[in-house]
Protein backbone atom coordinates (compact mmCIF):
# COMPACT_ATOMS: atom_id res chain seq x y z
CA UNK A 1 0.00 0.00 0.00
CA UNK A 2 3.29 2.51 0.84
CA UNK A 3 4.44 1.79 -2.75
CA UNK A 4 0.81 2.49 -3.93
CA UNK A 5 0.87 6.17 -2.63
CA UNK A 6 4.36 6.80 -3.02
CA UNK A 7 3.64 5.97 -7.11
CA UNK A 8 0.63 8.67 -7.02
CA UNK A 9 2.82 10.84 -4.95
CA UNK A 10 5.22 10.85 -7.78
CA UNK A 11 2.62 11.07 -10.65
CA UNK A 12 0.57 14.06 -9.12
CA UNK A 13 4.46 16.01 -8.73
CA UNK A 14 4.64 14.73 -12.37
CA UNK A 15 1.58 16.05 -13.44
CA UNK A 16 2.48 19.74 -14.34
CA UNK A 17 5.48 17.74 -16.43
CA UNK A 18 3.10 15.70 -18.38
CA UNK A 19 1.09 18.66 -19.21
CA UNK A 20 4.00 20.76 -20.32
CA UNK A 21 5.07 18.17 -23.01
CA UNK A 22 1.79 18.29 -24.60
CA UNK A 23 -0.08 15.24 -23.25
CA UNK A 24 -3.47 15.12 -24.44
CA UNK A 25 -4.65 11.70 -22.33
CA UNK A 26 -5.69 12.70 -18.77
CA UNK A 27 -5.51 8.81 -17.78
CA UNK A 28 -2.81 7.33 -16.47
CA UNK A 29 -2.18 4.26 -15.74
CA UNK A 30 0.06 2.92 -12.84
CA UNK A 31 1.16 -1.29 -12.90
CA UNK A 32 0.33 -2.44 -9.01
CA UNK A 33 0.91 -5.97 -6.80
CA UNK A 34 -3.10 -5.99 -7.38
CA UNK A 35 -3.21 -5.11 -10.85
CA UNK A 36 -4.08 -1.67 -12.57
CA UNK A 37 -4.22 1.37 -10.97
CA UNK A 38 -6.13 3.95 -13.74
CA UNK A 39 -5.61 8.01 -12.19
CA UNK A 40 -7.27 10.46 -13.82
CA UNK A 41 -5.90 14.16 -13.61
CA UNK A 42 -8.53 16.22 -15.47
CA UNK A 43 -11.43 14.85 -13.08
CA UNK A 44 -12.19 18.12 -12.09
CA UNK A 45 -12.07 19.94 -15.04
CA UNK A 46 -14.62 17.33 -16.66
CA UNK A 47 -18.44 17.11 -17.25
CA UNK A 48 -21.44 19.99 -16.95
CA UNK A 49 -20.23 22.02 -13.64
CA UNK A 50 -23.62 23.96 -12.70
CA UNK A 51 -24.51 25.75 -9.43
CA UNK A 52 -28.01 26.04 -8.25
CA UNK A 53 -29.96 28.02 -5.38
CA UNK A 54 -33.13 27.68 -3.41
CA UNK A 55 -34.99 29.86 -1.06
CA UNK A 56 -37.96 29.71 1.43
CA UNK A 57 -39.44 32.49 3.30
CA UNK A 58 -40.67 31.71 6.37
CA UNK A 59 -43.00 33.39 9.22
CA UNK A 60 -41.02 33.78 12.42
CA UNK A 61 -42.64 31.29 15.16
CA UNK A 62 -39.80 32.36 18.23
CA UNK A 63 -39.23 35.73 19.80
CA UNK A 64 -35.83 36.06 21.42
CA UNK A 65 -36.21 39.56 24.07
CA UNK A 66 -33.04 40.58 25.46
CA UNK A 67 -34.50 42.32 28.81
CA UNK A 68 -33.50 43.46 31.96
CA UNK A 69 -32.80 46.01 34.97
CA UNK A 70 -29.88 49.02 34.95
CA UNK A 71 -29.99 50.48 38.38
CA UNK A 72 -27.40 53.57 39.53
CA UNK A 73 -27.15 54.39 43.44
CA UNK A 74 -24.14 56.13 45.70
CA UNK A 75 -23.01 52.44 46.82
CA UNK A 76 -22.68 48.98 45.09
CA UNK A 77 -24.58 47.68 48.10
CA UNK A 78 -27.73 49.73 47.62
CA UNK A 79 -27.54 49.59 43.72
CA UNK A 80 -27.62 45.76 44.20
CA UNK A 81 -30.34 45.50 46.49
CA UNK A 82 -32.69 48.11 44.05
CA UNK A 83 -31.41 45.43 41.02
CA UNK A 84 -31.93 42.49 42.77
CA UNK A 85 -35.71 43.07 43.64
CA UNK A 86 -36.25 44.85 39.99
CA UNK A 87 -35.20 41.95 38.20
CA UNK A 88 -36.93 39.43 40.47
CA UNK A 89 -39.87 41.30 39.65
CA UNK A 90 -38.87 40.66 35.65
CA UNK A 91 -38.17 37.02 36.09
CA UNK A 92 -41.50 36.65 37.56
CA UNK A 93 -43.08 38.37 34.88
CA UNK A 94 -42.01 36.43 32.09
CA UNK A 95 -43.03 33.60 33.57
CA UNK A 96 -46.66 34.45 34.36
CA UNK A 97 -46.96 35.28 30.77
CA UNK A 98 -45.70 31.81 29.68
CA UNK A 99 -42.04 32.22 28.97
CA UNK A 100 -40.63 28.99 30.42
CA UNK A 101 -37.50 28.81 33.22
CA UNK A 102 -35.14 26.65 30.42
CA UNK A 103 -36.17 30.00 27.94
CA UNK A 104 -34.60 32.53 30.22
CA UNK A 105 -30.82 32.81 30.28
CA UNK A 106 -28.55 35.74 31.62
CA UNK A 107 -27.02 37.38 28.81
CA UNK A 108 -24.82 40.40 30.53
CA UNK A 109 -24.30 41.01 34.29
CA UNK A 110 -21.55 44.10 35.52
CA UNK A 111 -20.89 46.38 38.16
CA UNK A 112 -19.45 49.35 36.71
CA UNK A 113 -18.12 52.49 39.09
CA UNK A 114 -19.11 56.19 37.71
CA UNK A 115 -16.35 58.76 37.75
CA UNK A 116 -16.50 62.78 37.59
CA UNK A 117 -12.76 63.58 37.09
CA UNK A 118 -12.04 67.23 38.46
CA UNK A 119 -9.09 69.57 37.33
CA UNK A 120 -7.12 70.15 40.85
CA UNK A 121 -4.36 73.26 40.59
CA UNK A 122 -1.38 71.32 41.21
CA UNK A 123 -2.52 68.11 41.42
CA UNK A 124 -3.64 67.41 38.18
CA UNK A 125 -6.98 65.36 37.24
CA UNK A 126 -8.73 63.70 40.21
CA UNK A 127 -11.19 61.34 40.08
CA UNK A 128 -14.39 61.01 42.28
CA UNK A 129 -16.43 58.45 42.62
CA UNK A 130 -20.42 59.47 42.10
CA UNK A 131 -21.57 56.11 42.15
CA UNK A 132 -22.06 52.13 41.02
CA UNK A 133 -24.03 51.16 37.76
CA UNK A 134 -25.63 47.28 37.94
CA UNK A 135 -26.93 46.00 34.53
CA UNK A 136 -28.63 42.45 34.65
CA UNK A 137 -29.66 41.78 30.71
CA UNK A 138 -31.25 38.22 30.19
CA UNK A 139 -32.79 36.98 26.76
CA UNK A 140 -35.88 35.34 26.91
CA UNK A 141 -37.49 32.97 24.48
CA UNK A 142 -41.33 33.57 23.98
CA UNK A 143 -42.79 30.50 21.67
CA UNK A 144 -46.17 32.18 21.65
CA UNK A 145 -45.32 34.93 18.95
CA UNK A 146 -48.89 36.90 19.27
CA UNK A 147 -47.59 37.73 22.67
CA UNK A 148 -44.96 39.50 22.62
CA UNK A 149 -46.26 43.06 23.08
CA UNK A 150 -48.08 41.89 26.11
CA UNK A 151 -44.98 40.20 27.27
CA UNK A 152 -42.89 42.96 26.74
CA UNK A 153 -45.58 45.26 28.68
CA UNK A 154 -44.93 43.41 31.61
CA UNK A 155 -41.35 43.17 31.77
CA UNK A 156 -42.04 47.30 31.78
CA UNK A 157 -44.61 47.59 34.58
CA UNK A 158 -42.41 44.78 36.52
CA UNK A 159 -38.99 46.67 36.01
CA UNK A 160 -40.35 49.87 36.78
CA UNK A 161 -37.84 53.01 35.93
CA UNK A 162 -35.45 50.12 36.11
CA UNK A 163 -36.14 48.67 33.39
CA UNK A 164 -34.40 47.83 29.86
CA UNK A 165 -35.57 46.88 26.63
CA UNK A 166 -32.72 46.02 24.39
CA UNK A 167 -33.88 44.55 21.46
CA UNK A 168 -36.02 42.22 19.56
CA UNK A 169 -34.83 38.98 17.85
CA UNK A 170 -37.01 36.80 15.44
CA UNK A 171 -36.00 33.46 14.79
CA UNK A 172 -38.05 30.15 13.40
CA UNK A 173 -37.71 27.09 16.34
CA UNK A 174 -37.38 24.06 13.87
CA UNK A 175 -36.07 25.49 10.49
CA UNK A 176 -34.78 22.14 9.29
CA UNK A 177 -37.60 21.51 6.89
CA UNK A 178 -37.29 24.52 5.76
CA UNK A 179 -33.60 23.90 4.82
CA UNK A 180 -34.71 20.95 3.06
CA UNK A 181 -37.29 22.53 0.40
CA UNK A 182 -34.76 25.16 -0.41
CA UNK A 183 -32.36 22.32 -0.78
CA UNK A 184 -34.55 20.43 -3.25
CA UNK A 185 -35.21 23.67 -5.25
CA UNK A 186 -31.69 24.14 -5.57
CA UNK A 187 -30.83 20.54 -6.76
CA UNK A 188 -34.28 20.99 -9.29
CA UNK A 189 -32.65 24.11 -10.82
CA UNK A 190 -29.21 23.06 -11.18
CA UNK A 191 -30.49 19.64 -12.62
CA UNK A 192 -32.29 22.04 -15.22
CA UNK A 193 -29.59 24.25 -15.98
CA UNK A 194 -27.54 20.96 -16.59
CA UNK A 195 -29.91 19.57 -18.95
CA UNK A 196 -30.34 22.38 -20.97
CA UNK A 197 -26.70 22.93 -21.34
CA UNK A 198 -26.46 19.28 -22.55
CA UNK A 199 -29.10 19.80 -24.79
CA UNK A 200 -27.46 22.93 -26.47
CA UNK A 201 -24.23 21.56 -26.85
CA UNK A 202 -25.48 18.11 -27.89
CA UNK A 203 -24.34 15.99 -25.66
CA UNK A 204 -25.97 13.16 -23.14
CA UNK A 205 -26.16 13.77 -19.63
CA UNK A 206 -24.47 12.25 -17.40
CA UNK A 207 -24.62 10.90 -13.57
CA UNK A 208 -23.32 13.70 -11.25
CA UNK A 209 -19.88 12.73 -10.42
CA UNK A 210 -19.49 15.74 -7.35
CA UNK A 211 -22.04 17.61 -5.68
CA UNK A 212 -21.35 20.31 -2.95
CA UNK A 213 -24.17 22.02 -0.95
CA UNK A 214 -24.17 25.29 1.45
CA UNK A 215 -27.17 26.27 3.49
CA UNK A 216 -27.78 30.02 4.83
CA UNK A 217 -30.20 31.03 7.92
CA UNK A 218 -30.32 34.20 9.18
CA UNK A 219 -29.37 34.59 12.72
CA UNK A 220 -32.02 36.82 14.24
CA UNK A 221 -32.97 39.59 13.12
CA UNK A 222 -32.44 42.07 16.57
CA UNK A 223 -33.99 44.99 16.28
CA UNK A 224 -33.09 48.08 19.06
CA UNK A 225 -36.86 48.58 20.72
CA UNK A 226 -37.72 52.01 22.22
CA UNK A 227 -40.64 51.58 23.76
CA UNK A 228 -42.41 54.35 25.34
CA UNK A 229 -44.80 54.12 28.27
CA UNK A 230 -47.15 56.09 29.95
CA UNK A 231 -49.18 56.59 33.32
CA UNK A 232 -48.19 55.03 36.30
CA UNK A 233 -45.60 52.27 35.30
CA UNK A 234 -48.95 51.24 33.20
CA UNK A 235 -48.65 51.14 29.40
CA UNK A 236 -50.69 53.16 27.65
CA UNK A 237 -51.71 50.58 24.85
CA UNK A 238 -50.59 47.42 24.67
CA UNK A 239 -46.96 47.17 22.36
CA UNK A 240 -47.42 46.07 18.54
CA UNK A 241 -44.92 43.85 16.99
CA UNK A 242 -44.58 42.74 13.57
CA UNK A 243 -42.55 39.67 13.24
CA UNK A 244 -42.29 39.90 9.25
CA UNK A 245 -40.63 37.29 7.21
CA UNK A 246 -36.91 35.13 7.05
CA UNK A 247 -35.28 33.86 4.28
CA UNK A 248 -33.78 30.23 4.46
CA UNK A 249 -31.52 29.37 1.11
CA UNK A 250 -29.60 26.96 -0.03
CA UNK A 251 -26.63 26.42 -2.72
CA UNK A 252 -25.85 23.31 -4.25
CA UNK A 253 -22.91 22.45 -6.67
CA UNK A 254 -22.77 19.80 -9.02
CA UNK A 255 -20.76 18.26 -11.71
CA UNK A 256 -22.51 16.40 -14.37
CA UNK A 257 -20.25 13.55 -16.38
CA UNK A 258 -21.01 13.44 -20.14
CA UNK A 259 -21.60 10.14 -21.38
CA UNK A 260 -21.40 8.78 -24.86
Amino acid sequence: MKKVLLAIITIVVLAGAIGLVGCDSGEVKLMTENGELKINLNSQSEGIWVSGNGKVSVTPDVALLSVGVEVQDLTVAEAQAKASEAMDAIIAALKDEGVKDEDIQTQQFNIRKISEWEVVFGEGEKEEIVGYRITNIVTAKVKDIETVGAVIDAVAVAGGDYTRIDSIGFTVDDPMPYYEEARAQAIEYAKAKAEQLAELSDVKLGKPTYISESSYYPSPNYLRSDVDFAGEGVPAVETSISPGELEITASVQIAYAITD
